[in-house]
């Protein structure tokens, strides 16, 4: 008797998700809690797990496809009672249903057995009329909304992988001519549909500057002693954690001081909310657009603790493996925009957050020190403020503790 799993409610009013990959096929054993699926929705990449033990008798989707949610997912045929007692255990321990990638970390349980994952080499198919593996299933989607053939684009990227850039290629070449935008008379060179992703960035974006009475302010930093207390660390061969590990200390100081611009604004109780804790969000630019992943409870580590975290979240966040709680959960955003390779920028808020904090690239430039004219490290620091919840002299306040800790980065390490 076949069970039929649907793709259970995603949170956070997600409607739908696409079927990026497959983890097993038809005929397959799984056990309960296995990964079964990779689906992709408006917030990042996750796992779902089977809630039933058998073998895999049908998949409902396509990968590159699109599931509602409450729609068929997968069926699992219970196993003949001498197989099915194998997995007695496994069913008597029940399912909790959670998406790994919103909370849930990959291994996490008692011992419960998983199927190894598939590469993407292994897991296609060996038929040289199979659709090629993509590096990403926007692609697949781009080139399907878009009306081109995936199978006629030869890929680029590394062991033959489709990249965007080639679909976008494809597009443009096979876009018809003499189609007016109405503008300039000028053609229509390229229409790109906007993923779901795409979609919920502009419009959180476009909230925060409906809504949002925002400021900015800035100014010149000095990072030269910053910069020689880790060439110090450096060569006494101590662990030296990253320049926005210290920024992200420092800006964890400020908020303490600060606690005003750790918080938002709930505008329908007219109350200004402030939190215990921060969550420290990091602007990550991925393939799939920017996000901020967030630092949990960055109050309560050290700053080489807060290097680690740092590293571990940004890459999980570029891999699609954020939670949802680290995607969502931030309190007040750091924006590294230096390494771009800019000077400045005047940043949107992250909704509901309250603040913005950004730097700029570190360059060496002529200052004048004790009245003399000579060479130091520089960089623009400049803060974003929503003006509902304190005024400049907050601000000025705010960025004057980091920007001082970054100068005499050795007595502020010492009051911390």
């Amino acid at each position: 008797m076949a069970q039929t799993f649907t793709l259970p409610d995603l949170g956070e009013g997600l409607t739908e998700a696409e079927v990026v990959r497959w983890l097993v096929a038809v005929g397959d054993e799984v056990v309960v809690d296995q990964p079964v699926v990779e689906v992709e929705t408006a917030k990042s990449i996750v796992e779902v797990p089977s809630p039933y033990a058998g073998r895999v008798s049908e998949l409902h989707g396509e990968e590159g496809g699109t599931v509602a949610v409450g729609s068929p997912l997968i069926s699992v045929e219970a196993l003949v009672p001498a197989a099915a007692e194998a997995y007695r255990q496994e069913e008597q321990a029940g399912s909790g249903n959670v998406l790994i990638g919103y909370g849930t970390p990959e291994g996490a349980g008692s011992g419960r057995r998983r199927r190894p994952r598939m590469t993407p080499a292994a897991a296609a198919p060996a038929s040289s009329s199979s659709v090629p593996r993509v590096s990403s299933p926007l692609v697949r989607r781009l080139a399907r909304e878009a009306g081109v053939s995936i199978l006629g684009i030869t890929g680029t990227g590394v062991d033959g992988l489709i990249t965007r850039r080639d679909v976008e290629a494809a597009i443009s070449a096979a876009a018809p001519r003499g189609e007016s935008a109405g503008r300039a008379g000028l053609e229509v060179a390229q229409r790109t549909p906007m993923s779901g992703f795409r979609k919920a960035v502009s419009s959180a974006l476009s909230r925060s500057r409906s809504e949002i009475p925002e400021a900015t302010v800035w100014v010149d930093v000095d990072f030269t002693e910053l910069f020689a207390i880790r060439e110090s660390a450096k060569a006494a061969g101590k662990p030296t954690p990253s320049l926005l590990a210290y920024l992200a200390r420092f800006t964890v100081a400020a908020l303490r001081a600060h606690p005003e611009l750790n918080g938002e604004v709930d505008s329908v109780n007219d109350e200004l909310i402030q939190y215990a804790g921060i969550n420290l969000g990091l602007a990550v630019q991925t393939d799939r657009g920017l996000l901020a992943p967030a630092v949990l409870d960055a109050h309560l580590l050290t700053t080489t603790e807060l290097d680690t975290e740092i590293r571990r979240v940004t890459e999980a966040a570029r891999q699609g493996r954020a939670t949802q709680e680290e995607l969502t959960g931030g309190t007040f955003t750091l924006n590294n925009y230096g390494a771009f390779n800019v000077d400045g920028s005047a940043a949107i808020i992250n909704h509901p957050q309250v603040a913005i904090l950004g730097f700029g690239r570190v360059i060496d430039r002529a200052w004048v020190v004790d009245g003399e004219l000579t060479v130091r490290k520089i960089a623009q620091m400049s803060f974003v403020f929503d003006h509902r919840v304190c005024d400049g002299g907050t601000a000025a306040s705010f960025m004057r503790i980091v920007a001082d800790a970054i100068e005499s980065p050795g007595s502020a390490i010492a009051n911390l």
